[in-house]
């Protein structure tokens, strides 16, 4: 089970914008048209890739009773994320990054291995899929920096990534002056934005924190 205060942090990342234009390439974005004011997207069935608030960064300290700076052993940032997404039997989103570590001290050659996670979230608040890795950290002796690389990656169904039939003809239904709904905003209906965020998939990844390291991320 996730801890309440890591599901906040895991959940609350902001949501990626239904519509956007495609950033996987290939012509796959469903064609999304609103021709009465003049608007043309391609909204990407892909799924996002992003790293949820507070969970960037990693702090291990020397003594776990203590939290003050003189005790800090190593601090690690989680930067540098890109993105792939492959088009198949089903879509394919891989994440890859950089993690930055700094030790306080220097002597003799050292490895950390720090755990990260990886989570397929749906529509912004559902997570349907998890997985833990490790990511690992060489320091020479005498080298307070050093950097490790790590990557993830996520299958998710093409028909569960794609609109309706019938939600994408309402959203790009050419509307003229005069008709009933012309004035209407078809992504501001109801059950338009459930289409929309049912389709909305987010590959998410971060530091794997206990409860101890996630507080301390929010109150610093």
């Amino acid at each position: 089970m996730i801890a309440s205060a890591r599901r906040m942090a895991l959940l609350g990342a902001p949501l990626v914008a239904a519509l956007a234009l495609s950033a996987c390439g290939g012509g796959r974005g469903e064609l999304v048209v609103d021709e009465a004011v003049g608007v043309k997207a391609l909204r990407d069935p892909c799924p996002r890739v992003g790293v949820p608030d507070y969970t960037g960064d990693v702090t291990l300290f020397s003594d776990p009773a203590r939290t003050d700076s003189a005790a800090v052993d190593i601090v690690a940032s989680l930067t540098n994320v890109r993105s792939q997404c492959s088009d198949g039997q089903k879509l394919y989103s891989q994440a890859s990054f950089d993690v930055l570590a700094r030790r306080s001290d220097t002597r003799g050659a050292r490895r950390v291995e720090l755990p990260y996670f990886s989570t397929v979230v749906r529509g912004g608040n559902v997570v349907v899929a998890k997985r833990v890795g490790k990511v690992v950290i060489d320091f020479a002796d005498g080298q307070d920096r050093a950097t490790g690389k790590a990557q993830a990656g996520a299958y998710v169904e093409k028909a569960e990534a794609a609109l309706p039939e019938d939600i994408v003809k309402r959203i790009s239904r050419k509307r003229r002056a005069g008709d009933e709904d012309a004035a209407v905003d078809p992504l501001s209906q109801p059950d338009v934005k459930a289409a929309l965020a049912r389709a909305n998939f987010e590959l998410l990844v971060g530091f794997q924190l206990t409860d101890a390291q996630l507080q301390y991320n929010v109150r610093r």
